[in-house]
């Protein structure tokens, strides 16, 4: 059999004129003419090279041959029924996978948005790739995801970006520093304290950097650690001061203290990212309408940045 002479339409017409075993009878339920789907069975019977029917007291009958081309076709139509309504599905948005790349700081509140969107849309799957910022602008630039948060978005023209929650970020202490007993500090009086910062990259580094370099100020001391939860420890420990994010910070079980600083917290954002030149998939685009519409609910209320009003408007 030749099955580049096949077709949906032929494989149809087969099997309602094997449920119905009369051309009429099939022509009426296909809207069809009765010499059309006589016209379809011959294309089918010459396709196939068997006979298909015999004629039986006026009904058409399968032979064996016809009847496993029966089963075949039902097959098909089944599948490709069922590939449609995955079609519509995919395409509402209700199935599918996405791909997310999210900087550290991020995963502390990202699987609460997923959580309550895994809830409402339990078809769709999601690959969370987490790293620092340096790691995910390698993924954005390689295409590797379909949307990314950052707290700080790639410059360039391929890049659509919107805040999407408040990141501010603060200077904590052992309970038991010094400056834990000052109602006010100015950031003079802490210039001397060893500072323990994210490594180059990092976009709270990069925040922080920027910050003290406006205000014509340099660290006398610091120390490089490349993890939140080792920062948060190595401060509760006593090992020095430290810039971080509230929700990190909120995250943590070590007793740290906020230091009362003038110009902190820090106004910081994370920004939904995607690129212009790449089509987001329908899974990904119900997510950026799930967070538009559902945000306040998964985080607290005062995270939420304005923008996310015309977050989805921006991501069309």
């Amino acid at each position: 059999m030749n099955i580049r002479h096949l077709s949906f339409r032929l494989l149809q017409v087969y099997v309602q004129v094997a449920r119905l075993g009369n051309i009429s009878a099939a022509a009426r339920a296909l809207h069809l003419t009765q010499p059309t789907v006589s016209l379809q069975l011959k294309k089918l019977r010459e396709a196939v090279d068997e006979p298909l029917f015999t004629l039986r007291e006026g009904r058409m009958e399968m032979t064996h041959v016809g009847e496993e081309l029966y089963r075949a076709a039902c097959d098909v139509l089944v599948r490709f029924d069922d590939f449609n309504g995955f079609l519509e599905q995919a395409r509402g948005g209700s199935s599918g996978h996405i791909h997310l790349g999210i900087v550290t700081t991020a995963k502390y509140v990202l699987p609460r948005i997923l959580g309550a969107f895994y809830r409402q849309f339990p078809k769709v799957s999601v690959t969370l790739n987490i790293g620092n910022r340096a790691h995910i602008l390698e993924r954005f630039s390689k295409q590797e995801d379909d949307l990314y948060v950052f707290s700080h978005p790639p410059s360039g023209t391929e890049a659509q970006a919107t805040r999407i929650l408040k990141n501010p970020l603060q200077i904590i202490a052992p309970l038991d520093h010094w400056a834990t007993t000052r109602e006010q500090l100015d950031f003079s009086d802490l210039r001397n304290e060893r500072f323990l910062i994210r490594e180059p990259g990092s976009a709270t580094r990069m925040m922080f950097e920027s910050w003290l370099s406006s205000q014509g100020i340099e660290l006398a001391d610091t120390m490089q650690i490349e993890s939140n939860e080792a920062i948060r420890l190595g401060t509760a420990s006593g090992l020095g001061l430290s810039v971080i994010s509230a929700h990190t910070l909120q995250e943590g079980q070590e007793k740290l203290a906020i230091l009362p600083v003038q110009h902190f917290p820090l106004e910081s954002h994370w920004y939904l990212v995607s690129r212009k030149d790449r089509r987001l998939p329908y899974a990904a685009m119900q997510l950026v309408k799930f967070m538009a519409e559902h945000l306040q609910e998964c985080v607290e209320p005062q995270w939420v940045a304005p923008d996310i009003a015309h977050l989805a408007d921006n991501f069309v």
